[in-house]
Parts: structure tokens; C-alpha cells; sequence
């Protein structure tokens, strides 16, 4: 599982790298709108800054969401219940490891 483990912290700090370069670029987007017209809907530079706020909110979320799963999956690591479906116990396939690391399903469930 030594493997499993430098897959997973690489897959972690990659995650802290996008995590900081999405938050400073929204930073910019919001610090952009407040300079613009507050009338998203009749700006049509409005609409576009509007837009990509969101954008980036939502990858910052998916982000964050996947960084608490690795950090889930090197817990799981640590407890010794890597590479065991949740839900039915049986071992995840080394392949789907491999593709997924912090899978915590079989393929089946």
C-alpha cells in the first residue's frame, strides 16, 4: 500500500495547487465585479463576470470536494480499510485503485 500512498498525497497536492490557483483567480473575478456595473442583468459585461464567478465557484467546490476524499482515502490508508468496498466489504480491484485511488466502493456497489 506504499504505492497507494504516494499516489494518493501526489493526488492531494495537486489538488492544494489547483485549490490555490482557482482561488486566487476568483479572487480577481470578484474583485473585477466590483468595479463593473452591479446591474448583471442589463450589463452584458455584467453577465459574463457573473457567469464566471460561478464557474469558478463551482471548481472550487468539485476541488474541495476531492481533496476531503483523498484525505478521506489516506485515512482510510492509516486505519488499514484501504482498498475495502464500504459497502459490502469485499476488496476494490487493483485496477480500479489504480484509475481511482480514493474509490471506496467496489465496482459492483
Amino acid at each position: 500500500m506504499a504505492g497507494a500512498r504516494v499516489l494518493l498525497e501526489a493526488e492531494g497536492d495537486e489538488a492544494r495547487r489547483r485549490l490555490a490557483g482557482l482561488t486566487g483567480t476568483f479572487d480577481e473575478v470578484v474583485a473585477a465585479s466590483r468595479d463593473t456595473n452591479a446591474d448583471d442583468e442589463h450589463d452584458p459585461e455584467g453577465a459574463t463576470i457573473a457567469f464566471e464567478r460561478s464557474q469558478l465557484a463551482t471548481l472550487v467546490a468539485q476541488v474541495r470536494r476531492h481533496l476531503a476524499e483523498v484525505e478521506a482515502a489516506l485515512a482510510r490508508l492509516d486505519a488499514g480499510s484501504y482498498g475495502r468496498c464500504e459497502t459490502c466489504g469485499a476488496p476494490i480491484a487493483p485496477a480500479r485503485l489504480e484509475a481511482r485511488p480514493t474509490a471506496r466502493t467496489c465496482v459492483g456497489c
